[in-house]
């Protein structure tokens, strides 16, 4: 049996690389421009390498009862880690995946294609152009993980596009953005301050290190669309303790925490909304 090579294309974001996990017969790592952007391994979709997918699965199996089919929007594609995880775990589920890269679709479409019948919808669109257009109330979950390169660009940090992301949910439905900030957490301050004006109920999950600024990261802020008061708020002792029992543990951050990190924060339109910060060098980059 031959080992797996190394896949390398042009794409509308650089050179994109898939790389073969040697542990792992099937599973392969997407890298653009060297920063990972997604790892899947085609035998176990339930299978998730990145901390944050981890985390990100967390959120829909604690957010949502076991078991019930999702109608879901996954803003920003990669290799479909997500949708290909939910399509397993909640048979049924219809998801709608917004990829800009249309070289990045085709990479994955030839060397990691989908499982027939899987529910997932591929759309080569901008996220935030995809957002507007969903009738409003049609999805139980938004994923914003949108990235240009190794920031999230302005055009999805903004009072607008989280508006339009509360208005696509459905009564009981999830926002989830995964951003990326060291501090003093500008960005991170300031997207909370957005995601507040918008949802009532909020939290953040991160590593420790993170938090206590040892280092730049990933952060996921989730948002439900109403609170606890509603009877419908966030699972946030069930998401402590799954985060924290996994192999690199997390914090879930909520009240006064948040508040902390938002102080003195305010909402950003459109006019205003910046990316994220540049990570230092070596902060997301395999060679």
């Amino acid at each position: 049996m031959e080992e797996p090579v190394p896949v390398v294309a042009a794409v509308d974001g650089g050179t994109a690389r898939l790389l073969p996990d040697v542990d792992r017969p099937r599973a392969y790592l997407l890298t653009v421009e060297g920063a990972p952007q997604s790892y899947v391994d085609l035998d176990d979709p339930t299978h998730l390498e990145f901390e944050y997918a981890r985390r990100l699965a967390h959120v829909v199996d604690l957010g949502f009862p076991p078991g019930r089919p999702l109608d879901a929007v996954h803003l920003g594609g990669g290799a479909l880690t997500l949708p290909r995880y939910v399509a397993a775990t909640r048979p049924g589920s219809r998801q709608e995946v917004a990829e800009s890269d249309r070289g990045v679709i085709a990479l994955v479409a030839e060397h990691l294609p989908l499982p027939q019948d899987c529910g997932v919808a591929v759309r080569a669109l901008d996220a935030r152009a995809a957002l507007e257009r969903r009738p409003a109330a049609s999805c139980d979950l938004v994923i914003a993980d949108v990235y240009g390169g190794a920031r999230v660009p302005a055009h999805v940090a903004s009072l607008e596009f989280v508006g339009a992301a509360a208005r696509a949910l459905r009564p009981d439905g999830l926002y989830v953005a995964n951003l990326a900030d060291s501090v003093p957490f500008r960005f991170l301050g300031s997207q909370l301050a957005t995601a507040a004006a918008v949802f009532p109920e909020l939290c953040l999950i991160a590593e420790p290190s993170v938090l206590r600024g040892r280092r730049f990261g990933n952060i996921l802020v989730v948002a439900a669309k109403h609170g606890a008061e509603a009877g419908r708020g966030l699972p946030l002792a069930e998401l402590a303790r799954r985060t924290a029992a996994d192999p690199f543990p997390a914090r879930v951050e909520y009240g006064p925490a948040l508040r902390r990190l938002m102080a003195g924060a305010q909402p950003v339109g459109d006019a205003d909304a910046v990316p994220s910060p540049e990570p230092p060098d070596g902060a997301f980059t395999i060679g």
